[in-house]
């Protein structure tokens, strides 16, 4: 049985930037707010140890676990016509005892 071998992954200040995209701010996240859990919207290619790195880079704070999920677009109707929203990618963060980010003021 062999270990995963994992590469170190470093983030720089700018790439950071476009990792974060923006806070989602729903009712599903705003509960996960009561368990020290901050929802970010992130590319689909990022990775959990990038986005880790990421708010840790950005936000000062230490996190714990990095849960995502891809969310496919919905298929809509205007005027007759079919058209599909784009597919994204949510990053649940779960930050360390005692830190907190407020998601209302920038970065």
């Amino acid at each position: 049985m062999s270990a995963r071998r994992e590469k170190p992954v470093s983030v720089s200040q700018l790439k950071a930037y476009d990792l974060i995209t923006m806070p989602m701010v729903t009712e599903k996240s705003t509960l996960g707010s009561e368990h020290n859990q901050i929802t970010f919207r992130v590319p689909l290619t990022a990775t959990k140890p990038e986005i880790k790195l990421a708010v840790e880079l950005l936000f000062k704070v230490k996190v714990t676990a990095v849960n995502t999920l891809r969310q496919k677009g919905k298929t809509k109707r205007f005027r007759g016509k079919l058209g599909k929203r784009s597919d994204y990618k949510k990053a649940m963060v779960t930050l360390a005892e005692g830190e907190n980010i407020d998601v209302t003021t920038g970065v």
